[in-house]
């Protein structure tokens, strides 16, 4: 079996059994497994960006601290970051809204040393319009807290102010 195929393999048992003992032993496997190469842990990332459900969250903070994981390295950020905002909803859109003030605080960061890849990663906030009025009020609060920050670049501070209007 091929790393195309493996990967296909891990993104099914991600999204149906990544909490039971033999979905959690698959995702480190392809992890070890893959280890060194760089293009392939983005896919190893984004697969577990991607995994559903209330501990989404608490998995992103865990895989930040991978050693494989850099949030200087630009490609890393989208693949964990961007995708868990952009293509996890259930693990994004929580009703208590941890999710939306831990991805702007990350984003905030990343602008400090890299402002384009920020602005990139905070158009995944573009449609929060179109959530349900709690989870948009969460978000527009937290957009709007972000956008009134100083100190942020004229990149972010664009498209937050862009986002909020």
């Amino acid at each position: 079996m091929n790393m195309t195929d493996r990967a296909a393999a891990l993104a099914i048992v991600a999204q149906r059994f990544a909490e039971t003992r033999e979905g959690a032993d698959c995702l480190a496997d392809f992890r070890r497994r893959y280890d060194g190469n760089p293009l392939v842990i983005d896919k190893w990332l984004t697969v577990e960006a991607m995994i559903p459900g209330e501990g989404a969250l608490a998995r992103i903070q865990r895989l930040m601290a991978d050693p494989a994981f850099s949030l200087q390295n630009p490609n890393r950020a989208r693949s964990l970051l961007g995708t868990f905002a952009s293509a996890n909803p259930t693990g994004f859109h929580r009703a208590d809204g941890a999710a939306y003030a831990f991805f702007l605080e990350t984003i905030m960061a990343i602008d400090a040393f890299n402002p384009q890849v920020a602005a990139r990663l905070a158009t995944a906030l573009r449609s929060w319009k179109q959530l349900e009025p709690k989870r948009r009020k969460r978000l527009r609060a937290n957009l709007a807290r972000a956008a009134a920050k100083g100190g942020l670049s004229s990149d972010l501070a664009d498209i937050l102010q862009r986002i909020v209007a």
